[in-house]
């Protein structure tokens, strides 16, 4: 007989919801409907699949069962499967039989339709004579995880949820201090649980450093941007900025342009190894919001010197 690889059928991956379950197959349901595909034996097969599918995993007991031998054996969806041939189940008779209304597959029938033991599957033909189960260890996850550039450098207390087979799981934990782009963190033990008394799965976090509303990351080079008035601009000064680890008086040459950026060596972003980049301050001239009679008759007086030097 076939495996039948539910979750491939439903277009899913194991991780998927019930509420994502429960949306693939009305989707394919209604694609696949007699009615929408009279006399199309294609589709009315692709039909009973998409329901088989569903009744098993949309039931959290027999969708454990069926993890649970797929974790196993890991089989394709049609690989030609005989229990026989790997050394379990040859003294259990199959029961085929079908049920509401509509025909189920061998695969199905061999494990859901009454007949089977489903744990007779687990139990290998002259491993010891109280039939020990095999212990399998968990499948590790993957996730992908956004922090800011402050958090990677002063590291950061971070909760997470992760869902799996078992439901969603809570997780606190440290981001460590310097941790990089696409760095790869694991969490051993907080996968998916293993059968049998078996390890539990690792998780994997993918570290994404996202700009902050101060800082971008390039390498280990941090820019921010420097906001100053149009005379500082002109005249050139000295000005306090905000790093990613404190304050710190920068000087301004004249005659800079928006832009422009100041380089201030050192004071980056410092990794695991303890490397550290340079900041870069990239210049905004801004005007200011309020303008005193003073002000303007400064600026006035501005623009008609503007106007002689250029004439």
């Amino acid at each position: 007989m076939q495996y039948k690889d539910y979750y491939s059928i439903l277009g899913l991956d194991k991780n998927a919801s019930q509420e994502d379950i429960k949306k693939a197959y009305r989707k394919l349901a209604k694609k696949y409907h007699p009615d929408t595909n009279p006399g199309n034996k294609q589709a009315e097969e692709k039909f009973k699949d998409v329901n088989e599918a569903y009744e098993v995993l949309s039931d959290p007991e027999k969708r454990k069962k069926y993890d649970n031998f797929g974790n196993e054996y890991n089989f394709q969806n049609g690989y030609d499967f005989d229990p026989s041939q790997f050394g379990f189940g040859k003294n259990v008779k199959y029961e085929f039989r079908t049920g509401g209304g509509m025909d189920h597959s061998d695969f199905f029938n061999m494990f859901f339709g009454g007949g089977f033991d489903f744990d007779s599957l687990f139990d290998h033909a002259g491993m010891n004579k109280n039939k020990r189960h095999s212990a399998y260890k968990g499948e590790d996850i993957e996730a992908e995880l956004e922090i800011t550039p402050e958090e990677g450098f002063h590291g950061a207390e971070k909760k997470i949820s992760i869902r799996g087979h078992m439901g969603v799981k809570n997780l606190s934990f440290k981001i460590p201090k310097g941790v990089k782009d696409g760095q790869r963190i694991r969490l051993q033990g907080q996968g998916e649980e293993g059968l049998n008394g078996g390890q539990n799965g690792d998780l994997f976090l993918n570290i994404r450093i996202k700009p902050s509303e101060r800082f971008t990351l390039e390498g280990n080079d941090l820019t921010t941007t420097l906001n100053i008035m149009p005379w500082d601009a002109a005249l050139g000064s000295e000005t306090s900025v905000d790093t990613i680890d404190g304050r710190i008086l920068v000087k301004i040459p004249a005659g800079i342009q928006t832009d422009s950026k100041v380089r201030v060596a050192g004071k980056g972003y410092v990794d695991g190894t303890g490397k550290r980049g340079d900041l870069y301050l990239k210049v905004r001239i801004v005007n200011p919001s309020h303008i005193t009679n003073e002000m303007k008759g400064l600026y006035e007086k501005l623009r008609q010197a503007s106007k002689v030097r250029t004439m």
